[in-house]
């Protein structure tokens, strides 16, 4: 099996006249992956593609190491409300799993252990309709993890949940990696993405901003020095040098340059007898990534302040 759980390559996807997916190319590891991008990024195409819903104008796909639609150990948590509110929670999951190929005791047994493990073990055997927003939301993520996926795609989870509910949510999709289950991620809300995920691509009008892992993502290229005065001075002196560098708020951001930066920095600290507070690479958060990065398949770190976009 591929060592990657999804492999997109050059995928273009369009709903007559709307281009949705724009030639979107990444290779996404095992582990929990976020998908992020606002409503209409093409998250939910992106998706449906993976799952063999829906048919790529062109490009390749690639789900677990093989076509989409081809793999059986696949869950999906569908974005859209689409329970049966006539049926019992237990009966449902039950039949979820018998659909994924479990004998009926062995769906019925699935149907339980999995209820119990998003917090419904009491309420199983009510009725849909009677369900919380809350409450159908775990419904779905279990429907979705009943059969022991290798992989699950949860399309906004937290979607129409209070903060206690979201967070509730966000505890049990963390929790999935323990089982050995691999999950992408989708929502608009950033924060979600870095509670909860290992690697992240960020989609903007169906091409991909930036992809990688989180950490990896947060790195902006930047070497963030803080000294006890002439500020403005060792900043010019990096300048002289042939280092891009700018003062922000009392510290000097140097666009990083290999191990030499280090060097250049000393001689200027030195030549200006100030003593050092402060030396280290800057981060970003995934929201200051997704306000700054144009679209890109490598990381490129944003503009220094005052700097030309």
């Amino acid at each position: 099996m591929s060592s990657s759980v999804l492999r997109i390559s050059n995928l273009t996807h369009d709903f007559g006249s709307l281009r949705a997916l724009d030639g979107v190319t990444f290779e996404a590891p095992p582990g929990a992956v976020g998908l992020v991008g606002a409503n209409g990024a093409g998250k939910t195409t992106l998706i449906k593609l993976c799952l063999g819903l829906l048919t790529p104008v062109s490009g390749t796909i690639e789900v677990l190491g093989g076509p989409p639609g081809g793999q059986p150990r696949v869950g999906y948590m569908p974005e859209a409300s689409a329970l049966p509110l006539d049926q019992k929670a237990a009966d449902f999951v039950a039949y979820s799993a018998e659909l994924a190929g479990l004998p009926v005791r062995s769906a019925k047994r699935r149907a339980s252990e999995t209820l119990y493990l998003v917090g419904l073990d009491e309420e199983r055997f009510r009725y849909i309709g009677d369900f919380s927003t809350g409450m159908q939301q775990r419904v779905k993520l279990a429907q979705a993890i009943v059969h022991d996926p290798q992989l699950v795609f949860l399309d906004e989870p937290t979607a129409g949940l209070d903060p206690e509910g979201r967070d509730a949510m966000l505890e049990l999709i963390k929790r999935l990696g323990g089982f050995g289950t691999n999950v992408v991620f989708s929502t608009h809300i950033i924060t979600d993405i870095e509670r909860t995920c290992d690697w992240a691509l960020l989609l903007d009008g169906g091409s991909v901003l930036q992809s990688g892992g989180i950490e990896a993502l947060g790195t902006t290229g930047l070497v963030r020095v803080e000294v006890d005065g002439h500020t403005e001075e060792v900043a010019h002196r990096l300048r002289e040098e042939g280092f891009e560098a700018v003062v922000d708020a009392g510290v000097v951001l140097v666009r990083a340059g290999g191990a030499e930066i280090y060097e250049a920095i000393q001689r200027a600290v030195v030549a200006e007898q100030v003593g050092l507070r402060l030396l280290d690479e800057a981060q970003a958060t995934l929201e200051e990534l997704f306000f700054t990065l144009p679209p890109t398949e490598a990381p490129l770190p944003p503009p220094l302040p005052g700097q030309p976009q």
